[in-house]
């Protein structure tokens, strides 16, 4: 397990390549309790999104595809957006929480440390140059849109991001709170899962979560 802080981690110092042009996208994935209860017992399936790894079509269990299309200089980018509908008290409780909380600030976590978790077997993991694909263009937004980005409660608790064999996620499990985070530090902790929590680690991807469980990235 490692700990991160903001951009700054004390493992392998990773090489530059050329940003592409990767853009997030955002999906309506409602009951958060649930859904990290899931990503805790996916283990090594393939049907569902796996901890930063695999590139599935769905995210979540009875998810609806609003529309898809694709982005980037030749157009290798997928951009999707999806709603997950569920009917569950939690669910409800943070959509009403969702109305009350669309005025107020969020709280900025940039910084904040999380532990990182690699996942047994090795096999079925990502190629790690398509994860720092999408750091790349983390930090290209970083430079060139906008350091911070927003993520909501209830309906709007999840981006991804997706690259060819890779996908990540940074999911607002606060039910009160709209968190902002910094994209340089997604990248960050994209690129250290992608390239230590492989076959050689035994391993086929990883988490990071939030020391204070909050949020977290996979």
């Amino acid at each position: 397990m490692s700990v991160f802080y903001g951009a700054a981690y004390y493992t392998h110092l990773l090489t530059e390549q050329e940003p592409y042009d990767v853009m997030y996208k955002r999906v309506l994935c409602d009951d958060t309790r649930k859904a990290s209860k899931m990503y805790k017992q996916l283990g090594t399936l393939t049907a569902i999104l796996p901890y930063i790894i695999l590139a599935t079509a769905s995210v979540c269990p009875g998810q609806v595809d609003l529309g898809e299309s694709t982005i980037g200089a030749n157009n290798e980018v997928k951009v999707g957006f999806a709603t997950c509908p569920d009917t569950s008290p939690e669910l409800l409780a943070a959509r009403d929480t969702f109305l009350d909380t669309r005025q107020t600030p969020p709280a900025n976590v940039c910084g904040a440390p999380c532990n990182t978790n690699c996942f047994t077997p090795a096999g079925g993991g990502p190629d790690p140059n398509d994860c720092h694909v999408i750091a790349d263009a983390l930090l290209f937004a970083f430079q060139n849109t906008a350091p911070l980005f927003v993520v909501g409660t209830g309906t709007n608790n999840t981006i991804v991001m997706t690259y060819r064999s890779c996908q990540t996620f940074f999911v607002n499990q606060a039910t009160s709170v709209n968190l902002e985070y910094c994209r340089s530090d997604w990248a960050a902790v994209l690129d250290w899962v992608a390239f230590n929590c492989q076959a050689t680690q035994n391993a086929h991807g990883g988490n990071c979560v939030a020391t204070d469980q909050r949020w977290f990235i996979q």
